[in-house]
């Protein structure tokens, strides 16, 4: 499991109860390829920008949905090599002036946010919100319903998320790679035609035809974890069509993949050491009553006893090992309304019934109970290995950064670094790097930062924050992932004022 990557609104992921996975990723669009002004369309994209969507029913209650064509290279449009990219929305309820499209993104790469607006933002945002915006969503190239990228088959991915992801000896590294190699090689078999094109700088301009597409002359949007880079991306490449933009649980763009992760990594260990505070006070916590450094310790021995000994899981195929318990403890660190199930998943593991754990687990992967897997982390992947270069060259590379992992958490380190070499073997080159997003010219932008979210650090925000032009910071004192919509009246205030009156928190404000 790579954290480095699986970057989802806690909406997403705890509402099933899962998250995170193949890391947060970033790089710096080329913004000499797009124009900044509607009327500067490239001539090329004039048949795109001015299709017309034809809406049907979504099949759920409320909500209407259509599929907009964008051009497979934006480099070549034009060529009849086009994609799909599956749209949704749910009217303005009213009343008030109606404000235009809000377009929500959950995060990812590699969430559906068909699947978000239909399950959460399309009904659970703030009602003033929803009344003045018709709710807009679309699932970005590769992911989902949008010309999906393809990997391995359940039962492939299901060893996948099998493998000892802290190697002990030469063996296990050597099955480790071969792991990845294998991954790697199944999404370029199946998914060759989509995988150079689906990059950050590609979803982003696939967000501006939607804009022009439902009649917005500027974009507004609302983007959780990885879904703050692909706003700032949107943002640096057309910052005139910048409207109300909000980036919740911001990532960097300017961190290079190796910082990000072991970031990010830190950032477990700080949401771990929440948890742990919190057992403490509790009577049945399974970690005991000592300090969280004792109490990772624990944690940290258990997981050496499942990697040598796994305990049943209610599935023979798959009994609860190192690599699946983890990623169910990092799953559940996302949300502090998942601390009880993840206190229960831990007692009965302990106890020899790793199902509580496994579950958590599968709902991080999206596995379904028949065994079949939704795209997210097939998406996850090719999306970040192309915004980026890889974290590592190799095995020996990890070597030499496992102690500034170890430092960062010494319950998580290990398993993350190694995870985060998933890219070494990607089939196709990175085309972005890491660097600031400046967005000139943009009208003011807000960055939303939570002081202990797991996934995307405190600092991350203050860092993109800075790096907008227009960038205003809104800080969230508090834990989990994300803020907006998560329970703060000041967060939502704030929030909802920008949205419905256009007036940004003051600079410095705290909730």
């Amino acid at each position: 499991m790579d954290t480095r990557r699986v970057l989802r609104t806690t909406g997403t992921v705890i509402a099933a109860a899962g998250l995170l996975l193949s890391g947060c990723t970033s790089g710096s669009p080329d913004v000499a390829s797009a124009s900044a002004e509607p009327s500067a369309v490239p001539a090329g994209l004039r048949p795109y920008y001015e299709q017309k969507l034809s809406w049907r029913d979504c099949g759920v209650q409320g909500f209407q949905c259509s599929t907009m064509k964008a051009p497979l290279d934006y480099a070549n449009p034009g060529s009849g090599q086009d994609v799909d990219i599956a749209v949704a929305r749910r009217s303005a309820t009213g009343p008030g002036k109606k404000l235009g499209s809000l377009v929500v993104n959950p995060g990812g790469p590699g969430g559906s946010g068909i699947g978000y607006l239909q399950a959460y933002a399309g009904i659970g945002y703030p009602a003033p919100v929803r009344a003045r915006y018709d709710m807009v969503s679309f699932d970005p190239r590769g992911v989902s319903r949008s010309s999906p990228v393809e990997c391995l088959t359940g039962p492939a991915m299901d060893r996948f998320t099998q493998v000892d992801q802290t190697p002990d000896d030469q063996e296990e590294r050597a099955k480790l790679v071969a792991a990845f190699k294998e991954f790697a090689a199944a999404c370029e078999q199946r998914s060759a035609r989509i995988l150079p094109h689906v990059s950050t700088v590609d979803a982003a301009r696939d967000m501006d035809l939607l804009r022009a597409v439902l009649g917005d002359e500027k974009l507004n949007y609302v983007g959780a974890s990885y879904g703050t880079f692909l706003g700032a991306t949107y943002a640096e490449l057309f910052p005139g069509r910048v409207g109300r933009l909000v980036l919740d649980g911001a990532m960097d763009p300017s961190r290079p993949a190796l910082e990000l992760n072991r970031d990010q990594t830190a950032g477990f260990d700080t949401a771990f050491r929440s948890f742990a505070k919190d057992c403490a006070k509790q009577p049945d916590c399974p970690l005991g009553q000592g300090t969280p450094e004792a109490q990772g310790q624990r944690l940290k021995d258990f997981f050496r006893k499942l990697d040598a000994q796994p305990v049943p899981s209610g599935d023979p195929a798959r009994p609860l090992g190192e690599s699946l318990a983890t990623t169910g403890v990092i799953a559940a660190l996302y949300d502090e309304s998942a601390w009880p199930h993840l206190r229960q998943a831990l007692t009965d593991a302990m106890n020899g019934d790793g199902a509580g754990l496994l579950s958590l687990a599968d709902s991080y992967y999206e596995r379904e109970a028949d065994g079949k897997y939704a795209n997210l982390m097939f998406a996850n992947a090719a999306v970040n290995c192309l915004d980026q270069p890889p974290a590592f060259s190799g095995p020996q590379a990890v070597d030499a950064a496992l102690p500034s992992f170890e430092k960062a958490s010494p319950v998580f380190g290990a398993g993350l670094a190694w995870a985060s070499l998933n890219c070494t073997y990607w089939p196709v080159k990175a085309t972005g790097t890491a660097g600031p997003l400046k967005a000139r010219g943009a009208a003011p932008i807000v960055v939303v930062g939570t002081t202990r979210d797991p996934a995307t650090p405190y600092k991350w925000a203050q860092a993109l924050a800075g790096q907008l032009d227009s960038g205003t910071l809104l800080t969230y004192d508090g834990d989990g992932h994300t803020a907006y919509g998560r329970g703060s009246d000041c967060i939502d205030s704030a929030i909802n004022r920008y949205l419905l009156e256009g007036q940004a928190p003051p600079a410095g404000k705290r909730c």
